[in-house]
C-alpha cells in the first residue's frame, strides 16, 4: 500500500509543479509520477522541512519537481530548434 500512495504522492507533486510552471509534462500522467519522484528526490536532497506523506516531504518535494520540469523544458526547447 505504500509504495501506490508514493506513487499516487509523486503524480500529484509532478501535476502541481506542472500548473505552476505552466507547461505541461512530457508523457501525461506516467511522466508527472516520474517528475514527482525525482523531484522528491531533488527536494530531499537541498531541504529538509515541511510535512511529509508516505515519506515524501511534500514542499521540498514540489519545489525540486518544479526544478526538474524547467530544467526539462529547457532542454527540449533546445532541442526543437
Amino acid at each position: 500500500m505504500g509504495f501506490i500512495l508514493y506513487l499516487i504522492i509523486g503524480g500529484v507533486i509532478g501535476w502541481l509543479a506542472g500548473l505552476i510552471l505552466g507547461k505541461d509534462v512530457p508523457g501525461g500522467i506516467i511522466g508527472n509520477i516520474i517528475a514527482g519522484i525525482i523531484g522528491a528526490w531533488i527536494g530531499g536532497m537541498l531541504f529538509s522541512f515541511g510535512p511529509a506523506v508516505a515519506g515524501i516531504q511534500i514542499i521540498p518535494a514540489l519545489i525540486g519537481a518544479i526544478i526538474l520540469i524547467f530544467i526539462v523544458s529547457m532542454i527540449l526547447k533546445a532541442l526543437r530548434k
